[in-house]
């Protein structure tokens, strides 16, 4: 189980580090970055998102005009991710106080015009990807090369489907990046199921994949693997009796400050999280063994109450890998 975790963890860590880090960056006109606030990291729109940071951030450059980049479409995407316990219009609604509060008028009018094309998007996506799965049931796209097709299908439809809402300026800066590592994936994938290539021809068109990914693709590709060692070195740290601030400062000259400080809320939130597992796990113990005299509806309504008092609707969803 400890090693369960500690891969779950790494893998959730090295998404975040990539959010930081590999985005693609826009040009010198753009403002700084806008700090989070303390209201930004205990966002509570929905209770699943209560303590967590909103990913992404909005810019704008010194002209005023709205700086489109992937960080903008993270926060679009961080905020839908309440889709379930609000409405559409309702998540719409709280995006777009928030461009008020961090942009100015220009910028932030720009940045409703492209979220509501965003919104149209991925409802149209929707529509697509539903089409897709009702035209990918036959058994034979449970091969190999059906399969790899049923990818460059869906890839193609999507790209179609963003000129309709999206210019090529705007679909590279919001979409670029993923584009590139998606494509690069699907490469090698193509690579790795052709029955007609050799090992030796596999590995030399492999080889020339990665003689030509970018410089941000390439470190997007490594990152996994760069946080997965860095947790490892914070483990053996913390074995030795290094102190958080050592761990902090290992991690700010690997990666960056920022990235640094993420990886020191997510061990804190871990933390917590084991700790309310631990008392969670206790407490369920200790009402499973007494009142015997309850029947097992009875029971099964306490434990459910006990589940509630400690965990969100999602977060129940993780309960069974501890129990």
């Amino acid at each position: 189980m400890k090693t369960k975790n500690l891969t779950f963890l790494a893998a959730t860590i090295s998404l975040i580090v990539v959010s930081f880090s590999l985005l693609p960056k826009q040009g010198g006109r753009e403002e700084p970055a806008v700090r989070l606030t303390p209201q930004d990291r205990m966002f509570s729109f929905v209770r699943s998102m209560e303590g967590t940071s909103v990913d992404g951030q909005a810019k704008q450059s010194d002209d005023g005009n709205l700086v489109v980049n992937a960080e903008l479409r993270l926060m679009f995407d961080y905020y839908l991710a309440a889709v379930g316990e609000k409405s559409i219009p309702e998540i719409k609604r709280e995006i777009e106080k928030a461009l008020d509060q961090k942009l100015k008028s220009q910028a932030a009018a720009q940045a409703k015009e492209l979220l509501t094309r965003y919104l149209g998007y991925k409802q149209a996506l929707l529509e697509v990807e539903k089409n897709s799965g009702a035209s990918a049931t036959t058994p034979a796209i449970n091969t190999s090369n059906n399969m790899i097709s049923a990818m460059q299908k869906r890839w193609q439809s999507m790209q179609k489907l963003r000129l309709q809402f999206f210019s090529a300026q705007d679909s590279q800066a919001l979409f670029g990046f993923d584009d590139a590592y998606d494509m690069d994936a699907l490469a090698r994938l193509e690579i790795s199921q052709n029955t007609a290539y050799s090992d030796k021809q596999k590995q030399e068109k492999l080889q020339a994949l990665d003689a030509a990914m970018s410089p941000e693709l390439r470190e997007a590709k490594n990152a996994p693997y760069q946080i997965i060692r860095l947790e490892e070195q914070a483990q053996q740290l913390r074995a030795s009796g290094a102190s958080e601030d050592d761990i902090y400062r290992m991690r700010a000259a690997a990666v960056s400050p920022e990235a640094a400080n993420r990886l020191a809320d997510l061990d804190r939130e871990e933390a917590e999280w084991k700790t309310r597992i631990a008392n969670y796990l206790e407490q369920k113990r200790q009402l499973l063994s007494r009142d015997e005299g309850k029947n097992m509806a009875e029971k099964i309504t306490a434990l459910q109450q006990l589940r509630d008092r400690y965990f969100s609707i999602q977060e129940q969803n993780r309960l069974a890998a501890y129990e």
